[in-house]
């Protein structure tokens, strides 16, 4: 990059400020989860700034979410949201390729990026005297990021081939893919995130150019800086660096309406890779701020938590499966609640689907008891200090998770104070809601079933619902 350039930013990136460990105490008997106090408000060009001071280190953490995942892809260019979560560290007008990673890690921060099917997110935790260079960083790729020929074909090769390692060489990778395609009709939620080899060699430079300019711009973005800093300062930094960023053309609203499942579906494949057969079962549930969406992640809980989960007991330890798992996904479409098994060797899949479904009609018929539901909100508990699904995005632990949760939560449901209010939600749920959840949506006719098999060991059988073979 120009020296000019590199001078800019080391004029910025000065001396780093060590991290200092939090006055040592007598730990409470019961962890309090904090309010987070925060300022919103929204520049000019529309970009949603999140403000939350906090003295206790001197460290701050900047999150930018912007509202684009896979779900805003389309027909034939697949993969897009993901790629560029590799292309917004190729550079920009004033940073070289390869330069953000490089001068955070050098002044003792961490960053990364990550992409799912509702959002696209970048972040970056530093010491206090940097947040200027943070803000710097992330407004001058917002604005002027290199989408070039060179960097295209760079990042898609480097896409490809996390695919091969993720999904295509790895035993039962297709699975994930293939049970989007069954439990979903809307293409925004049908495919993958990381995309199709097919869509990736498609990929034109005008098209990462279009997606680029529609969906990184500022009215489309929420800007979340958590750690020490003055309000005052902060607010002029935010402007400073990115009020002169145009606001794009509103985006377009993805197609993510789901029409009800109509009965069980069930598919048989082979995996040449797979050495043991993996059964998952996925039921159609309820988006993210559906009032249900607590009670259902405590009941995945109950289920399948550790040892003492009662999937274990029922499938694990009689050696059914080597594992056995379940749990509620929430997004911003419609979400799923997921059973999955790998089976043991000379097990039957008919057997593991059988011990399932009489767990399942256990809790339906006789509910759960108290000391299951005040372990289950204790874990919640846990989750919503150390960073999990409970406040939506991070934890209150570390300013990176409250930065994290607060973008998330103004991009997902224009509300970063949610992430206050979920633990009560979770702490409200009772033992009579997590029975009612289980007979409303954990039902045959509101579910996918899928079993994968190892290549050499092809049943042609049909499965009946109940999953006896005949």
């Amino acid at each position: 990059m120009p020296n000019s350039s590199r001078m800019w930013l080391a004029a910025i990136a000065v001396a780093a400020v060590g991290f200092a460990s939090p006055p040592s105490g007598a730990a409470p008997k019961r962890a309090r989860v904090p309010q987070v106090k925060f300022t919103a408000y929204r520049l000019a060009n529309g970009l949603r700034v999140i403000l939350s001071p906090d003295r206790s280190a001197p460290v701050v953490a900047v999150s930018v979410t912007y509202d684009v995942g896979s779900r805003n892809e389309r027909p034939g260019r697949t993969g897009f949201a993901h790629l560029f979560e590799h292309m917004m560290f190729q550079g920009s007008e004033n940073v070289g390729r390869g330069e953000h990673m490089q001068v955070v890690q050098e002044i003792g921060g961490t960053l990364n990026g990550s992409t799912n099917k509702d959002r696209t997110n970048y972040y970056e935790a530093v010491p206090a005297n940097q947040l200027d260079l943070a803000l710097f960083l992330e407004a001058d790729r917002m604005r002027s990021l290199d989408v070039s020929q060179a960097n295209l074909d760079n990042q898609r090769l480097v896409v490809k081939e996390e695919r091969r390692q993720s999904y295509d060489n790895q035993p039962f990778g297709q699975m994930s893919e293939t049970m989007s395609r069954l439990a979903y009709t809307s293409f925004g939620y049908q495919h993958s995130t990381i995309g199709s080899m097919e869509d990736l060699n498609a990929a034109t430079l005008d098209d990462v150019r279009s997606f680029f300019r529609t969906y990184y711009a500022p009215n489309n973005a929420a800007l979340a800086v958590c750690g020490d800093f003055d309000m005052a300062a902060a607010r002029r930094k935010v402007e400073k660096y990115f009020g002169s960023i145009p606001a794009g053309t509103a985006p377009p609203a993805p197609e993510i309406a789901e029409k009800p499942l109509g009965g069980e579906k069930r598919q048989t494949m082979t995996d040449p890779l797979a050495r043991t057969t993996r059964f998952e079962a996925a039921y159609r549930t309820v988006t993210g701020d559906h009032p249900d969406a607590p009670a259902l992640q405590m009941l995945g809980s109950i289920l399948s938590r550790g040892r003492t989960g009662r999937l274990y007991a029922a499938i694990v330890e009689k050696r059914l499966a080597m594992s056995a798992s379940a749990g509620g996904f929430s997004g911003r479409g419609p979400g799923l609640f997921s059973f999955s098994a790998t089976l043991s060797a000379n097990a039957s899949t008919a057997r593991v689907e059988a011990a399932w479904e009489a767990e399942l009609a256990r809790v339906q018929k006789e509910g759960v008891s108290e000391d299951e539901v005040a372990k289950a909100k204790a874990q919640a508990r846990a989750s919503a200090i150390g960073g999990g699904g409970f406040r939506g995005g991070g934890g209150t632990q570390t300013a990176m998770g409250r930065a994290n949760a607060l973008s998330q939560n103004a991009i997902f449901y224009n509300d970063p104070g949610r992430m206050n209010t979920a633990l009560a939600r979770a702490e409200a749920v009772t033992a009579a809601d997590l029975q009612r959840v289980a007979q409303q949506y954990l039902r045959k006719d509101n579910r996918v079933v899928l079993i994968c098999t190892p290549e050499e060991e092809v049943d042609m059988g049909f499965y009946t619902s109940a999953g006896e073979e005949r």
